[in-house]
């Protein structure tokens, strides 16, 4: 039996529309390529892992909500200023102030193409997602029907999407899980998300949502996402919190991430 649900994070619209426009597609389609990646990692017979995925990406995009030229405008305006607040984090400092083009440019000379390509990515959507009431509570709710209907004992969420999940997880306390692991998450970067969370902080901490029993951290130490890559420091009930090294160039893929040899130990008990 399948006793995990997994929450996707960036750059997933592909799914989507190679799906035909189907979330219901694009959630299949990625379950089969998790199953594969976290088999990678755990070794033994193939099997399905993952009851689900949830899928929201479609809830963050602007192409398909029939908005004209200035609502676009404004969401590129607040996408600059979400790409900015992490900049900062960054340690790039007043360099790219303002300016969304000198910061890729930043990163296309001090990282690589691949990095400048995961930047553009990442602060629409994260934009899209703090600065849009309507898409976040869409998304909340995907992640918490998913969860309502597959009732696993534990979810695996990546990247963004461990933003959604820890909220979705506040915001119906009905749901339980045994197990929450995040993956590359940016839920502590300040300015960026960790002011921004709801519930929000209450002196300068968030907490384990109360329906987790447990809830373990795995980043990359040199993910761009995961800044900072330990979330005990501004999260109250992180059980576990695990820095590993993936790939200098490949350090924020759930591909990555999932095939990584320190999610066996805490995923094993669930899979006997």
């Amino acid at each position: 039996m399948s006793v995990i649900v997994g929450v996707h994070g960036i750059g997933k619209y592909n799914y989507y529309l190679e799906a035909g426009r189907s979330a219901t597609g694009a959630a299949e389609a990625m379950r089969r390529k998790w199953d594969r990646y976290l088999h990678l990692g755990l070794g033994g017979e193939p099997r399905a892992y993952f009851a689900e995925i949830a899928y929201f990406s479609h809830l963050l995009k602007d192409d398909d909500d029939g908005y004209g030229a200035a609502p676009r405008k404004a969401m590129e305006l607040q996408a600059q200023q979400v790409l900015v607040d992490w900049a900062r984090q960054l340690g790039v400092g007043e360099h790219v102030t303002g300016a969304l083009k000198s910061f890729t440019g930043w990163l296309l000379q001090r990282l690589d193409g691949r990095s400048a390509a995961f930047a553009k990515l990442f602060a629409p959507e994260v934009a899209a997602y703090l600065t849009d009431q309507a898409r976040r509570e869409k998304s909340r709710q995907a992640v918490a029907e998913c969860i309502r209907k597959n009732r696993p004992k534990v979810v695996i969420a990546h990247s963004l999407g461990s933003v959604v999940a820890y909220e979705a997880l506040w915001a119906n306390p009905d749901l339980e899980v045994d197990l929450l692991m995040t993956l590359g998450s940016p839920l502590g970067m300040r300015t960026v998300i960790f002011e921004r969370l709801l519930p929000a902080p209450v002196n300068g901490r968030g907490e384990r949502p109360k329906g987790v029993r447990r809830w373990v951290n795995i980043a990359d130490e040199h993910d761009i996402a995961a800044i900072p890559p330990a979330l005990a420091g501004s999260f109250t009930g992180v059980d576990v919190e695990q820095l590993v090294n993936l790939d200098w160039i490949d350090f924020h893929t759930a591909g990555k991430y999932l095939g990584c040899p320190a999610l066996d130990p805490h995923l094993r008990p669930f899979l006997a």
